[in-house]
């Protein structure tokens, strides 16, 4: 998990931070369906066997599925768990198909470095705004942020898939 230094020390290899965040986001997505589980679970009880819904329920839902979906995006990357169709991919010769990987691991790379720039500008302007939710007064900016952290990372994964396309020679 670690490795040693020219002077003794210990440091955290790249292969082990990012397996580190990959596990504080798997943890981080199975607490988030626990919390979904259980809001629902408390606001359908409340609703119609005491006729008195849990407030807010709909806005926490909402915060949470947000965040579950950009907590997974990192881990779907990773591991190259993206809906794909491939038509003709097995029905073109091995160069065209390392040539297709190769597009696609550099089309995901562009499209997620876009996507975690525009979520961060969109996180300075709700947070320069001071944005909330109706009901309980919920903050979206760390939420914004949140989501373009993990937009960048996915992004980083896609480049990691993009280089290891070029070693390999496509």
């Amino acid at each position: 998990m670690t490795r040693a230094t020219a002077n003794g020390r210990s440091a955290l290899s790249a292969r082990s931070v990012s397996q580190l965040l990959l596990n504080l986001l798997g943890l981080c997505c199975v607490l988030l369906l626990i919390c979904l589980t259980s809001l629902t679970l408390v606001d359908v009880v409340g609703r119609y066997w005491f006729n008195a819904p849990l407030r807010g329920a709909f806005e926490i839902t909402q915060l949470l599925l947000c965040a579950l979906v950009f907590a997974a995006l990192p881990l779907t990357t990773q591991a190259k768990e993206h809906v794909e169709v491939d038509l003709i991919y097995g029905m073109v010769p091995p160069v065209m198909q390392g040539v297709m990987r190769f597009t696609s691991a550099a089309v995901s790379t562009i499209v997620l470095g876009v996507l975690a720039w525009r979520l961060a500008h969109h996180a300075e302007q709700l947070a320069e705004d001071g944005t909330i939710t109706n009901a309980l007064n919920i903050p979206f900016a760390p939420l914004a942020w949140f989501a373009a952290v993990c937009a960048l990372l996915s992004g980083l994964y896609a480049l990691q898939h993009l280089l290891t396309a070029l070693r390999r020679g496509y």
